[in-house]
Parts: C-alpha cells; sequence; structure tokens
C-alpha cells in the first residue's frame, strides 16, 4: 500500500484515518478476520459493490447540506479515486463507486478539508441524521429543526453507546406536519411542536423502518422538550444496543425489538438508562447553523424563454415562495440522482449568481436551491435548462425515487435505475397532467429491501424474478397504497401483483388511467385505493401477469442486452456477527484500551461504556468455547452467569450480571469510571486466562 498524507486540524479525525489505513495493511497481512475487517470498513463509509475489487464510498452529509465548495471538492474527489459520477441518496447522502479500498484513507483524509466526513455513513451504527431539505425556509414550519439536527449527528458521531449495535439506526427530523422526512419509518422520527407555553419540543415517533416488513413508526410523545431530545434518543439506543438481536440480520431492528418485548417495556428500559445517561439535559444551540452566503443583488436584463410554457410548469411545480419574504426555494429535479461530474461543476458556476451557497440533496434524489430573488427566476430557469437540470415535476409521479439496483448494488436482482427513466418518460408523454400531482409517489427498489423506498410509495416496484418453465425473467412486485398522511402517520404499500419487469409500464398506465376514469371528484389517491379494494387492483393488474403470452425480449432486463440471470451477491447494509474467539479477544482488548483513552480525556461515560463493551465482548468470547452464540447482549450475560459463574469455572465476586449492569445503576462519575474500568480489567485477565487454559487443555 502507498504511504498518505492526512496534515488535518483535527487531530481525532486524523487518528481516525490513520487507524483506518492500518487496519487495512493489517487485512491485506491477514491479521483481521475479512468479516470483522468488513463491519470495520462499513462503519468509515466503505461498502463493497457488486463489482468485485472495488468499493462504494458514502459521504456523510447530515440532513443533505451542502455548500458550493464541498460539492466542488466531492466532484474533484470522485474524478481522482472513482468514476466522475455523483449519487444522490434517499438519504441525503452523495455516494460515489468504484474506488479502491487502499486509496480510501486518503480519499478521506481530502474530504476532510473541506469538513466532509465518511464516518458512520454506513454499518451498524447511527446513520445519517436526515431533515426535510426546506428546513429553515419552509413556510409551515414551526421553527427551523436544522440545528437540532446537527447537534443529534454531532452527539452520536463517535459515540461508544452506536459504535457496534446489531443493526443500523436511522433518525429523521420533518420540518412541519407535512412530514416531508418521513418520520414513520424511522427509529426515531421528530416533527417539531410548540406548546402552549410557546416552548419548542418534538413528537416523537419510534421504531418504524420499511425493509421486506415494513413497520409504521409508534408515537412515544406528543411534546417532549427540546433539551430532552438528546438524552431521550441516548437512552433509545442504550437499550436497542443491549437487547437487541445480534445474530439474525433480517431480525435485528428496532422494529422488531419492539415487536418482541413490547413497545412499554422498551419505554421502560429507556427510563432505567436515564441516570447513566452522559446528560440528563442537553441544550440546543440554534445559532450552530450560519446563515448562508446569500446571492448579490443586481439588476436582471430580459430574458429570452426557449419554452414559455415550460417555464411556467415549472414554476408551478419546483419553486415557491419561502418564510423569508421575497425570496424563493427551487428544486431541481435530478433524474435517477446522478450527476457527473463535470455537471456538478457547470451547475455551480450556473447557479452562483442566482441562489445562497447552501444547498440541500432532497429525499427525492434531487437539489433544493435556497433564497432566489423573483426577479432571477427566469436567468436561473435558463441556466439549469442548459444543463437538462429544469424538468418540471418535482415530488410528482414524474419524480421517480430509485436506488441503484444492479447497476452497483449487490443485492439488486433487476435494474431499478432504467426502469425509473422510462417510467418518468411515460408520465410526461402520455400523462403530463400528473406533473402538477403532487399527491401521488411513484418509488423504485431492485430488492425488496426498499432503498429506493418503495414500501412507502403511492405506486410501488421491487425488482425480483420470476419462472416461465426452466427460464427465469426479471419481474416486478407491484406495491400500492401506501404514502404520507401527516404528522407522523403513514401508510405502508400493500403488495398486490407480480409481473414481468418489461410490463411495468403497463401497470403504471393501467393504474393512472383508472385512476383518472373511476376516481370521484377531489378523491385522493388513498381515497381511491381503499373504496377499490386490493383485490381489485389486482383483477385490474391480473392479465399483466400470464406468463403464456411472454415475448423473448422480455427476458432481458431493462438496461440489458443479455438474457437476465439472478446473481445476488452478500448484503452489507450493515455489519455482519463476528464468531472468533480470537478477534472477540482482540476486540476485547481494543475497547478497553479506548476506555482508557476516554477516562485519560475526563469523558468518564464514554470510558464506561468501552469498558461495558469489553465486560461484552470478552464473555461472548468464552461463550463461544462452549458453542453457545447468544443473540443479545443480555441474554451472553445470562448465559455467562449459567456456564461460567454458577458452575465455578470462572469466579468473581457476586453474579456476571450484577457486575456488568453496574453500568445502568451509576452516575457516570470519574470514580465509578476507575472502579468500572479496573473491575474489566481483571476480568478481560481472567478470560485470557480461562482461554489459555482451555487452549492448552
Amino acid at each position: 500500500m502507498q504511504s498518505f498524507r492526512t496534515e488535518l486540524e483535527n487531530p481525532i479525525v486524523e487518528k481516525d484515518i490513520i487507524d483506518l489505513e492500518r487496519k487495512i495493511r493489517a487485512f491485506r497481512e491477514g491479521k483481521i478476520h475479512d468479516e470483522k475487517f468488513r463491519s470495520l470498513r462499513l462503519a468509515r463509509g466503505i461498502y463493497g459493490q457488486r463489482q468485485p475489487g472495488v468499493q462504494m464510498v458514502r459521504i456523510k452529509l447530515p440532513f443533505g447540506k451542502i455548500t458550493f465548495k464541498q460539492l466542488l471538492r466531492i466532484a474533484d474527489i470522485s474524478d481522482e479515486y472513482a468514476s466522475g459520477n455523483l449519487h444522490l441518496t434517499t438519504r441525503q447522502d452523495i455516494q460515489i463507486h468504484y474506488v479502491s479500498l487502499d486509496r480510501t484513507p486518503q480519499l478521506w483524509a481530502d474530504l476532510e478539508r473541506d469538513d466532509i466526513t465518511l464516518r458512520e455513513a454506513c454499518g451498524n451504527t447511527v446513520r445519517n441524521v436526515t431533515s426535510s431539505p426546506a428546513a429553515g425556509i419552509d413556510p409551515d414550519e414551526p421553527f427551523d429543526v436544522s440545528p437540532y439536527a446537527q447537534a443529534t449527528f454531532e452527539y452520536f458521531l463517535r459515540n461508544p453507546v452506536c459504535q457496534d449495535m446489531g443493526r443500523k439506526f436511522k433518525i429523521a427530523f420533518s420540518s412541519s406536519e407535512a412530514d416531508t422526512a418521513f418520520s414513520y419509518i424511522h427509529d426515531v422520527g421528530l416533527i417539531p411542536k410548540i406548546n402552549e407555553k410557546g416552548e419548542r419540543g418534538f413528537k416523537v415517533l419510534l421504531a418504524g423502518g420499511l425493509g421486506a416488513q415494513p413497520f409504521l413508526a409508534l408515537v412515544t410523545e406528543e411534546f417532549l422538550p427540546e433539551d430532552q431530545l438528546i438524552p431521550y434518543i441516548e437512552a433509545i439506543i442504550r437499550v436497542f444496543d443491549r437487547h437487541g438481536e445480534r445474530n439474525n440480520r433480517n431480525k435485528a431492528r428496532l422494529k422488531y425489538l419492539v415487536q418482541k418485548i413490547g413497545l412499554d417495556e422498551v419505554l421502560r428500559l429507556a427510563g432505567e438508562e436515564r441516570k447513566a445517561l452522559k446528560v440528563k439535559t442537553y441544550p440546543i444551540n440554534r445559532e450552530t447553523i450560519p446563515a448562508p452566503a446569500l446571492p448579490a443583488e443586481q439588476s436582471f436584463e430580459e430574458v429570452v424563454l426557449s419554452n414559455p410554457l415550460r417555464y411556467e410548469q415549472w414554476l408551478i411545480t419546483n419553486v415557491f415562495e419561502q418564510k423569508q419574504k421575497g425570496f424563493y426555494g427551487v428544486y431541481v429535479k435530478v433524474p435517477v440522482g446522478d450527476i457527473h461530474t463535470p455537471v456538478a461543476r457547470k451547475l455551480v458556476e450556473a447557479i452562483r449568481p442566482y441562489v445562497a451557497d447552501e444547498i440541500r440533496i432532497t429525499q427525492t434524489q434531487g437539489l433544493l436551491l435556497k433564497y432566489v430573488r423573483k426577479e432571477a427566476l427566469p436567468a436561473l430557469y435558463n441556466a439549469l435548462t442548459e444543463l437538462d437540470l429544469s424538468a418540471p415535476g418535482h415530488d410528482s409521479p414524474a419524480d421517480v425515487t430509485t436506488c441503484p439496483g444492479t447497476d452497483t448494488c449487490n443485492l439488486g436482482i433487476s435494474n431499478s435505475m432504467t426502469l425509473s427513466k422510462v417510467l418518468e418518460d411515460l408520465i410526461y408523454n402520455e400523462f403530463e397532467e400528473f406533473i402538477f400531482n403532487r399527491e401521488i409517489k411513484i418509488k423504485i427498489s431492485g430488492c425488496m429491501n426498499s432503498c429506493g423506498q418503495h414500501g412507502l410509495a403511492h405506486i410501488g416496484f421491487h425488482g425480483s424474478s420470476l419462472k416461465a418453465g426452466t427460464r427465469v425473467l426479471p419481474s416486478v412486485q407491484v406495491l400500492l397504497g401506501g404514502g404520507t398522511v401527516g404528522d407522523g402517520a403513514g401508510r405502508a404499500a400493500e403488495k398486490v401483483i407480480k409481473v414481468p419487469a418489461k410490463r411495468a409500464t403497463h401497470v403504471l398506465r393501467a393504474v393512472l388511467n383508472d385512476y383518472k376514469n373511476n376516481s370521484i371528484a377531489e378523491e385522493t389517491f388513498h381515497g381511491y385505493y381503499d373504496r377499490q379494494g386490493k383485490d381489485y387492483f389486482y383483477q385490474l393488474l391480473k392479465p399483466l401477469a400470464d406468463l403464456s403470452t411472454l415475448s423473448e425480449d422480455e427476458f432481458v432486463d431493462w438496461g440489458h442486452e443479455e438474457t437476465f440471470a439472478t446473481a445476488i451477491g452478500v448484503g452489507e447494509c450493515a455489519g455482519v456477527v463476528i464468531d472468533l474467539v480470537a478477534t472477540l479477544l482482540y476486540e476485547a482488548d481494543e475497547k478497553f484500551g479506548w476506555a482508557n483513552e476516554a477516562f485519560a480525556d475526563g469523558r468518564w461515560a464514554d470510558a464506561i461504556y468501552h469498558a461495558y463493551n469489553t465486560f461484552i465482548s470478552s464473555a461472548k468470547a468464552l461463550l463461544l468455547d462452549k458453542n453457545i452464540n447468544s443473540s443479545t447482549q443480555t441474554g451472553i450475560i445470562r448465559e455467562f452467569d449459567t456456564h461460567y459463574i454458577t458452575t465455578g469455572e470462572i469466579n468473581i465476586d457476586g453474579s456476571f450480571n450484577d457486575l456488568v449492569l453496574q453500568i445502568n445503576q451509576n452516575e457516570p462519575s470519574a470514580a465509578f469510571a476507575a472502579s468500572y474500568i479496573a473491575q474489566a480489567a481483571d476480568f478481560l485477565n481472567t478470560v485470557k486466562a480461562k482461554r489459555e487454559e482451555l487452549v492448552q487443555s
């Protein structure tokens, strides 16, 4: 491996990057097990692609905020290290592809020069904290949630409580009751409220999620005071970390823990964690997000519009007046979320005279430009038109959300990217009136995991396959009736029928034509779907599922020339379980080292949590020697007492349960941290001695 340069001002970040380089080197030398290394690199935003030998790198952009300088930096990075394309995601990140693993430390170092991180963009961590893209300029917002999203991002970044969970954890802030950040599908969803005293707080929703088994989040607080936000989330994460599933990743999200033990029990356990929290209140700095640099005032000459009708459509669908009077927000529809780097650079130069130096990436894989003066709109439209970025229909059926599918994802079954373009073209060419419809959403995923959010679509598709005799053909599962209701309420789309992928266009035509012909005046799509019922749509679409009429073309997926074949790799949406005893003891040593470092820095709560993880990793290592692989941390504690303490194989003062769970019985003080770390050291040494004894025997 080549050496790399950091020269960063932040010593914590520099240490992170140097550690990644060392771990890559150790992995190459065979000193770190590949499964352990996978978990480590995922937590650094480095994700294996469908194509062998290269990586997808996910760049973490809290609530989608990005400056001109940062966008240009990412474009330069993509040109130097990746494929020269920027992919905007539904979680307001940017992904770049085809990156060499060995070059990722230098890539990360180069990004950090403009305050951009990869840390915890993937893996079993708190993922990117999202928000409504219009937060801060939304005319309907009670207050700007951006500072709260930023505070949440900062608090949990590198926080020991969320570095090695059983699965990922997602948090979203909506700017208003319109719930444009989809609070109802998140582990923690938040909607801003102001109480009768004029105080700020949040409606809290818990344990939502999409995937193969959607679960709508449950309301746990109608009004949580703003200074309780961070402690509340931390308590929930600590419960999830300790009690959540770890072996079966398909059952390892918070929603399954709630289903298993009940919401009341999760909240009770969270209450037990309050004493041990790092902070009991956490005032939010409302000024943490500086106002963006506004475009300079200027006079504008009259602009000649090449397509005045299209401009009027764009004004209606993509432009809105901000809460800051005299300024407008402008949505830019980005087809399939892809911006090639030359276009990204031209975009910055084209919009710089007209917009503020702050862009927001949207959940629809587009961009939101801010603080545009009314007289600048025609010139901005022309500038976007020259880059093919002025299509009307933002957040309409013509704005189809999609994941990368089989283009790069290991789990992709069928091509969602090309299908997305095909369906958008169909709307523009055959159903142009629907570009003004802001209710109906069309979303596509390449597989059942819902990265394209098909589970919350009014009309959704996910990749699948069908057998026709001895042959396999690409197909799509059709889902209908999902979507946002408002103020935390949502609907999960229902599976209706599976059809060949090439017939997805016929599905869309059939549904939209039926909606046009049979909906009642002013009836919403949800009302229309509920009135007709699921079986009605099954019967409507059933002829399209007839495989006796297949053509040879239908055995070839959208955007492909070769005959379809399923080729699903190992998913990396989160880390995998590590079962090797030696690896676990290595982890225990590492965590104990982190505990001592945190203690030396005066970070008592962090030191205690690292010590807690030292106990857990050590105990799990010995349990594996007895072929006991418990699926939760509470299970590990219980099984260790059963198989080592009560049998007398290991002697400690009292039970292992009482020893370890001192963590939530004590305030995070210097005295308790010192005592707990010392006990963790004694236990780790005892486990190592026992392990050596077992090896020798």
